[in-house]
C-alpha cells in the first residue's frame, strides 16, 4: 500500500515525515480556508495554519483513531489556535518562534488566495437553511440583533431563539465544513 491510498487517519498515525506531509497536503487548504472565514485577515489565518500544523506535528503521537476522524482531530487543535489569538492576540509570531523561523511574507497571489478561501456568501448559505433557523441565524448573526429582541418578536422565549439559533450555526458549520 503506498502513502497515496492511505487515510488521513492512517497518515496522522504512520508517525514519519512523508506520512505528515502527505496529511498536511490534504488538509491545508480547509484549515487555511477555515481560518480565512473566521478572521477576514489573510495573513493571520495562514499564521494560524503554520501553528496548527506546528502544533499537530508536535502531538501527531498523541492522535487517537478510536475518538474520531483525523480531520476533526487537527479542527479541534485549529479552534484551539483561533481561541488563543482571539483571547490573547499573540498568534502573529509564535509559530516562528517555536520553530525558529523567521516570518514569510505572504505574496500578493497568497493573499488573493487566502481571500478567495474566505469569501463566503454566508448570506445565500442561511437561505437554505430549514424552517426558521435561516431567519433568526440571519437576524442575529448578519443583522446583529439580539436574542431579547427576537424572542420579543417572535413571541417565544429567549431559550427557543438561542436554540434555533444553535442549531442554524451548526447546519451552516456542517455545509462549510463539506466544502471543497
Amino acid at each position: 500500500m503506498t502513502l497515496t491510498t492511505l487515510s488521513d487517519e492512517e497518515l496522522l498515525a504512520g508517525g514519519d515525515a512523508a506520512s505528515f506531509e502527505l496529511f498536511y497536503r490534504h488538509q491545508a487548504e480547509r484549515v487555511l480556508a477555515y481560518f480565512a472565514r473566521r478572521t477576514r485577515e489573510p495573513e493571520l489565518a495562514a499564521d494560524l495554519m503554520a501553528e496548527t500544523f506546528a502544533a499537530a506535528l508536535a502531538s501527531r503521537r498523541r492522535y487517537r483513531r478510536e475518538r474520531g476522524p483525523a480531520a476533526a482531530w487537527l479542527f479541534g487543535i485549529a479552534a484551539k489556535k483561533l481561541a488563543d489569538a482571539q483571547r490573547k492576540g499573540y498568534a502573529e509570531s509564535r509559530a516562528r518562534r517555536r520553530l525558529g523561523m523567521e516570518r514569510l511574507e505572504p505574496s500578493d497571489e497568497d493573499l488573493r488566495r487566502i481571500e478567495q478561501l474566505g469569501a463566503l456568501d454566508v448570506a445565500s448559505l442561511v437561505d437554505v437553511l430549514p424552517g426558521d433557523q435561516g431567519a433568526v441565524v440571519r437576524a442575529h448573526v448578519i443583522d446583529e440583533r439580539g436574542y431579547r429582541e427576537l424572542a420579543d418578536d417572535l413571541h417565544t422565549s429567549e431559550a427557543v431563539v438561542r436554540k434555533r439559533v444553535s442549531r442554524g450555526l451548526a447546519t451552516l458549520r456542517d455545509k462549510i465544513g463539506s466544502r471543497p
